[in-house]
């Protein structure tokens, strides 16, 4: 199913712990990692959409978590045309999503990876809140920074995007300077 501008509908997913660490999925069979996302179907809503797929990737129920925050408008980003099916080639553009904020109300121990027999994610972590952003593939990140910025507002004590990367400079040049 895609818009008439050639988006396919869908919901990415930012689940939070009490430390405000992000779950960073790894997925199946491949070094790159992301945030839970997936289609959303036909007469699905976007939040129908996101607990389906937050159960088919994560594992985790709706008791697991609690809905902090939506974007407002859908972010879109564009597929490479390298990485677009052939027979979607011209029609096919990208994906447009509602990013959810999501905290783990739930344990550790709730996710799940291999609830379906096509599991996304082979392995996870908590990662820290704007790292992401460096490290998701280049076509996904400016989407990314919004979803993380807009939804940032949700949550007290994470420091802003700003704070991180200065942070992770005077890091980089600490470990320079032991080397």
């Amino acid at each position: 199913m895609l818009d008439r501008e050639g988006y396919r509908p869908n919901v990415g997913i930012i689940l939070v712990n009490d430390d405000n660490l992000v779950f960073w999925g790894k997925r199946v069979r491949e070094h790159s990692w992301q945030f839970p996302q997936g289609g959303i179907k036909p007469g699905e809503s976007p939040e129908t959409a996101m607990y389906r797929e937050l159960f088919e990737e994560v594992g985790l129920l709706p008791q697991h978590v609690k809905i902090l925050g939506r974007t407002r408008d859908w972010l879109r980003y564009d597929v490479p045309t390298n990485w677009v099916r052939r027979e979607w080639r011209g029609s096919y553009r990208g994906q447009k999503q509602i990013w959810f904020l999501l905290k783990l109300v739930g344990q550790d121990s709730d996710v799940h990876l291999q609830v379906t027999h096509q599991p996304e994610f082979d392995g996870w972590r908590w990662h820290e809140y704007w790292a992401p952003i460096d490290e998701v593939i280049e076509f996904k990140r400016y989407v990314y920074e919004r979803a993380l910025t807009e939804l940032s507002r949700f949550l007290r004590g994470v420091e802003s995007m700003g704070e991180y990367q200065a942070r992770a400079v005077e890091m980089r040049k600490a470990l320079q300077n032991k080397c």
